[in-house]
């Protein structure tokens, strides 16, 4: 019988590869999107004609709908305690000339990242609809309070939680594409089009990753995996908060106003769970142990039993006063 393989000498066989899938989930620096592109410039005479013309689009969008980006904005804002947080993961070396393999990733995966809260944040600036100081004031208490996905430093279960959340971050920011539309806002549409896309290759790249864990180590990824499920996947931004309040006071407030919307919902939770499941044939792995065995059989059940507690669920109607919110 084998020695079971420790997080370190797995990350390191994959890491080995890492720079090719680099190349293919991440894009070149050069030719990448910047948020200038979705922006009026303002080195152009029409600069002030375009600012109204933008704010004049954002008029009429519904109070949850605003809600719902400035709690996006403010979680994507948030990216340097998730990018520290994966530096700190076992296997990454923080070596400061190392420029491959895992800190490569963690680096370049977060300068892509960095361009959604700039983005999104210079378009609510503009849109006149946002008391700024008081989104700006959440999101330095985001980042001051950090964040406890309960993964430790397992690469293991932070790349279950990865691969999880950037799934759901596609589905939130493509649906605010789609709503934009309907609500008549091309340009708003586009600007959550492209974040939702970039969102879509970096869930690719982290399920990637999980791929290989499971072709290496098996047994303790499908643990890994049970355990992340178990505990839940809970949104970065659950220790969201305003002026005066507690921790995660708001996060229940900004997680109803997406719920009522339709943006990101109980059944996506699940439906995530049920792709990952598929995507990484959790039914057909092999050379389980008897505790990873059990894990399985705990995963493949947990769809049905989520929705059993779905449908009993009512989201309240009753809407909260954001203070980011000008009416």
């Amino acid at each position: 019988m084998k020695s079971p393989l420790s997080r370190i000498e797995v990350m390191k066989f994959v890491g080995e590869k890492l720079d090719s899938l680099i190349e293919e989930f991440l894009n070149p620096i050069e030719t990448n999107w910047q948020p200038t592109d979705f922006l009026p410039d303002s080195t152009k005479e029409n600069f002030t004609t375009e600012i109204k013309e933008l704010q004049e689009s954002c008029r009429e969008l519904p109070y949850d709908y605003m809600a719902v980006l400035v709690g996006d904005c403010v979680t994507e804002e948030a990216l340097p305690t998730y990018s520290s947080w994966l530096m700190a993961v076992e296997g990454v070396n923080q070596v400061e000339q190392q420029q491959s393999g895992w800190t490569k990733w963690v680096r370049w995966w977060s300068a892509e990242e960095n361009r959604h809260g700039d983005l999104l944040n210079k378009y609510l600036y503009l849109s006149g609809r946002v008391n700024m100081k008081e989104m700006e004031t959440s999101t330095q208490w985001l980042i001051a309070d950090g964040f406890d996905i309960e993964t430790d430093t397992d690469p293991y279960k932070n790349f279950v939680y990865t691969s999880f959340q950037e799934l759901a971050t596609n589905v939130s920011h493509r649906r605010t594409a789609t709503l934009a539309k309907k609500f008549g806002n091309s340009h708003l549409s586009k600007v959550c089009g492209v974040i939702a896309a970039d969102e879509m290759r970096h869930a690719k790249a982290y399920k990637t990753f999980v791929e290989r864990f499971f072709e290496v180590d098996p047994s303790e990824m499908m643990i890994a995996f049970e355990y992340m499920m178990k505990k839940k996947i809970v949104m970065p931004a659950h220790f969201l908060r305003e002026t005066g309040q507690k921790m995660g006071d708001v996060f229940s407030h900004f997680s109803d106003s997406a719920q009522r919307l339709g943006v990101y919902t109980t059944m996506d939770y699940i439906k995530i769970l049920e792709d990952l499941l598929v995507d990484w044939k959790i039914d057909k792995i092999s050379e389980l142990n008897d505790s990873a065995e059990k894990a399985r059989d705990y995963l493949m059940a947990l769809p049905n039993r989520l929705k059993r507690i779905a449908d009993r669920t009512k989201v309240p109607e009753l809407e909260y006063e954001f203070s980011w919110i000008t009416r």
